[in-house]
């Protein structure tokens, strides 16, 4: 966990006694998705306007954020050794199939 943000996190994790295992975390992140899904039902009317961002959008974003670094920092993945992988993987994939899917192969 090299990265500056991660280091903050756990920081604040530690500081106050937030600590928990990568399953909980993982079960937060989808809590947190969710919140974040029903921000856009919110502000569409279930589908029925185009989306634009609500004034609860970026607080739910920054949730989403904090419970991600979590699930890293609890599994010892560093986030942008984790990014800059899966860039070069959509990076081959888009050069070879001019798609950035990872469905197919």
């Amino acid at each position: 966990m090299d990265t500056e943000i991660q280091k903050r996190i756990a920081e604040f994790v530690g500081r106050y006694g937030l600590t928990a295992p990568a399953p909980y975390r993982v079960l937060d992140l989808a809590s947190e998705v969710g919140e974040l899904s029903k921000e856009i039902l919110k502000a569409t009317n279930y589908g029925e306007r185009e989306f634009r961002p609500s004034e609860g959008w970026e607080e739910e974003l920054g949730d989403v954020l904090v419970s991600l670094i979590c699930v890293a920092n609890s599994t010892e993945v560093d986030l942008e050794q984790a990014l800059l992988k899966v860039l070069g993987k959509y990076r081959e994939c888009i050069e070879s199939r001019q798609d950035a899917g990872s469905g197919r192969s």
